[in-house]
């Protein structure tokens, strides 16, 4: 399947710069699945469109910040994108510039520093703080830089970490928002309560594998990034219930299992086994969805508007059907849509039955 049949033009003033104020007075574009139609509203009609009794997933993590710029003993400035922590002080990070080689070290502010160990696949180093693990995580807090795509040209600042974080974020852990979460406000949290739509947290971390761009011509040859996952008992067991329920009941009466983001979505669909059985854990996935993937858990999706000829456009093409996407990308696009992590979402509907 070669990457080029999910590419699209889009205009540069049609991605979002900033959050739009309030959280909830985005833009919401309704992609039916079976009908093809398509339905312009805004987040915060949300609890209205959703049927009583319908459920939320919600993916809690939190964005930490990872981009750390640093001195190499030369003086040169080099940058340290922190992707995952493997223990106490050491971790994998993504580092630029040439030359690094193993032993060299980083220097920051506050006597902190960092020595290369080796090296994991291309850019990706494992690292060893000269802190101890809760030491250095004070300083990544005090010194790192939230780690905004660089599509985002907005400056690094207080109120943009509390932009790019949702409200409910809880466990950290993530190098990039689950940027569907981001629309919610404790206004609509309290309507969604109000109507019976319960509201489920897991917790997947996101890394490399959200963001990373697809190096292959043919997308189902790639290989994509793990990321680490957690689901409690109680909620797979309660979902689990939810779920068996809905497949007892008729289409029009029953309870839609909605993700909140690609994020949740690959989360529920890595824990869930072939004969559609949601399982507690906590543990890495490198789950790849792409067209021809049958989903086994998530029913609808809520999502923002995604790269081209990425693995996120790819994972909503797999539930609602590739030309249905990009139709609906032109139709965004039209009409002035804000696009990617700061823009606008979209909530994809009846998908049960494909």
């Amino acid at each position: 399947m070669n990457i080029n049949l999910f590419d699209y033009n889009l205009p540069k003033n049609l991605i979002a710069q900033k959050q739009i104020k309030p959280r909830d007075h985005s833009r919401l574009l309704v992609l039916e699945r079976q009908s093809q139609k398509i339905k312009h509203q805004h987040f915060y009609d949300l609890p209205d469109i959703l049927n009583e009794n319908d459920i939320l997933v919600l993916n809690e993590t939190k964005v930490f910040p990872a981009r750390l710029l640093g001195q190499k003993k030369t003086g040169g400035r080099v940058e340290v994108f922190l992707i995952r922590k493997v223990k106490a002080n050491i971790w994998q990070a993504m580092i630029g510039g040439r030359n690094l080689k193993s032993g060299d070290q980083i220097y920051f502010k506050h006597d902190f520093q960092v020595k290369l160990v080796k090296k994991v696949e291309s850019k990706v180093w494992q690292i060893e703080f000269n802190k101890s693990g809760q030491e250095s995580e004070r300083l990544i807090e005090k010194i790192g830089q939230t780690p905004l795509p660089p599509y985002i040209k907005t400056q690094d600042s207080q109120q943009i970490r509390k932009d790019y974080q949702t409200i409910f974020a809880k466990n950290q852990g993530s190098i990039a928002a689950p940027t569907a979460g981001l629309h919610f406000t404790k206004r609509i949290l309290q309507k969604l309560k109000a109507k019976n739509i319960q509201v489920y947290k897991i917790t997947l971390h996101v890394g490399l594998g959200t963001f990373a761009p697809v190096d292959v011509e043919d997308i189902t040859k790639y290989q994509i990034h793990s990321e680490l996952v957690s689901i409690d008992s109680q909620t797979a067991r309660e979902l689990n219930q939810l779920k068996k329920q809905n497949l007892s009941t008729s289409l029009e009466a029953s309870k839609k299992i909605i993700a909140v983001g690609t994020t949740t979505a690959r989360a529920l669909e890595a824990f869930t086994d072939k004969k559609g059985k949601l399982h507690s854990g906590n543990k890495w996935v490198d789950l790849y969805i792409y067209p021809g993937y049958k989903y086994r858990f998530v029913d609808d999706l809520i999502t923002n508007f995604h790269l081209p000829k990425s693995s996120l456009l790819f994972m909503v093409a797999a539930l609602a059907g590739r030309e249905n996407i990009l139709k609906a990308y032109q139709k965004a696009i039209k009409l002035k849509y804000r696009f990617y992590s700061f823009g606008d979402a979209m909530l994809i509907t009846g998908c049960r039955d494909i």
